[in-house]
């Protein structure tokens, strides 16, 4: 065991079920009121030092404050930690950059554009604009990960990805470029939102990809996570689990913000030029695990500009504000006095978690940025309101983001706001056809 990770030994000791680690985990309270450690060990170094500001790199136990860390069973620490010294080194290696960097170019299509809104500023009397995710290759901004932890597992030696999806479009993601590197690719996928996401189930088994349900618990996102990361314990020599969102055991979070990062320093470079050198007054994105609002975050979080991060009120973890292990980190997330994980509920498929990153919460509780719940009844008014006003079709996800823009509309008079457009809707449509009757 490395001493690096100092809470890992003694986190699987005192948990019989460490094994499993699902999401219904019952010791997920037991443990919070016995390992006092896991908070005190990061007021030695909360950010690790390595650079100032918000949105640095985590400490050497891969925290954000009191949050994130690395509780997994035995059997994947080893398969954490390769992948931890593996990253930091392709981080540093201005070849590996530079091929990734190519990839998002030619392959992704970026730089996103930001998209000016006058029709739809013009109602809610402030100025949005959106950066474009949606038009990235596979639409949406699930690519720019994805495209980086295959690099990395190519340049590992895995031949095999296997992943987790809700909405699809990380499935889908993880399936192109699977197939762009001649790789295996296993997602799973919980059993209703294969109901609700037929069409990107159809892509991803056209892309090459096997896909698999989730049947046990919700059935959903939380359930496709257990399953892929079960599978990843049994083949971890070969395979590499491409995880979605800024969520799971270090490095996950650390990484997957990192490889979403070009989203936020594009969106500020852009503003400075629209904006005569200035930052959108608001920063808006819409969260789940939260890997678009850390992508676009990071480009402003040393900026004046405020930070709202949009959860679903039938998932809003910050909004509940209960920290506690979920799939290898301690974040925020929906549980019970028992400690046992709550069923989130979402009219999107992509953010029907129960969690949320680690270091949102982090950002949360250090006031940095704040978090709003939408209902999915104002999830379907934004989505209908800017494909009236723009003319663009977007995905469930990011209508959360903009919801909470037309309910906010009197607070933000006047103001300049950044939404992160994350996806394109093609997906939702068949969905809200069956909603809006």
């Amino acid at each position: 065991m490395s001493a690096e990770y100092p809470n890992v030994a003694t986190w699987n000791a005192a948990t019989p079920n460490a094994a499993t680690w699902n999401a219904a985990a019952p010791n997920v309270a037991t443990w919070n009121a016995a390992a006092p450690s896991a908070v005190a060990s990061n007021a030695v170094a909360p950010n690790g030092g390595a650079q100032p500001g918000f949105m640095a790199d985590p400490s050497a136990e891969g925290r954000f404050g009191e949050f994130g860390g690395m509780y997994v069973p035995e059997t994947l620490v080893p398969a954490c930690q390769e992948l931890d010294r593996a990253f930091r080194s392709a981080w540093a290696d201005p070849t590996f950059r530079a091929e990734l960097t190519d990839l998002l170019t030619h392959y992704a299509g970026r730089p996103s554009p930001i998209t000016g809104c006058d029709n739809l500023s013009e109602e809610l009397g402030c100025t949005v604009l959106l950066k474009r995710e949606d038009l990235n290759h596979t639409g949406s901004h699930k690519i720019n990960n994805v495209l980086g932890q295959a690099l990395l597992a190519r340049r590992m030696g895995k031949t095999r990805l296997v992943a987790e999806t809700g909405a699809g479009q990380h499935g889908v993601a993880t399936a192109t470029a699977a197939a762009l590197f001649d790789m295996e690719c296993i997602v799973y996928m919980g059993t209703v939102d294969i109901g609700r996401q037929e069409l990107n189930v159809f892509r991803m088994k056209l892309l090459g990809s096997e896909v698999r349900a989730a049947k046990s618990g919700s059935q959903t996102l939380k359930d496709a996570v257990n399953e892929a990361m079960r599978h990843w314990v049994s083949a971890v020599e070969s395979t590499h689990y491409c995880l979605g969102s800024v969520m799971g055991p270090h490095p996950y979070p650390w990484m997957v913000r990192e490889f979403n990062r070009v989203i936020g320093d594009e969106a500020a470079q852009q503003c400075a030029g629209l904006l005569d050198g200035g930052t959108p007054d608001v920063v808006v994105a819409c969260v789940g695990g939260g890997s678009n609002a850390a992508g676009i975050f990071s480009g402003f979080a040393d900026t004046d500009a405020e930070l709202v991060g949009v959860e679903p009120a039938g998932g809003a973890a910050v909004g509940r504000a209960v920290p506690g292990i979920v799939h290898g980190s301690r974040s925020y997330l929906m549980q019970d006095e028992w400690g046992q994980v709550l069923e989130a509920q979402s009219i999107s498929a992509g953010l029907d978690y129960p969690g949320i990153g680690p270091e949102h919460a982090n950002l949360a509780a250090t006031g940095r940025a704040r978090y709003e719940p939408v209902t999915d009844a104002e999830v379907v008014e934004a989505f209908q309101l800017l494909a009236r006003t723009e003319g663009i079709i977007t995905a469930l996800e990011s209508a959360h983001a903009l919801a909470w823009i037309v309910r906010a509309q009197d607070e933000l008079a006047g103001k300049t706001v950044l939404l992160n457009l994350s996806g394109r809707g093609d997906k939702d449509v068949a969905q809200m056809m069956d909603v809006l009757g």
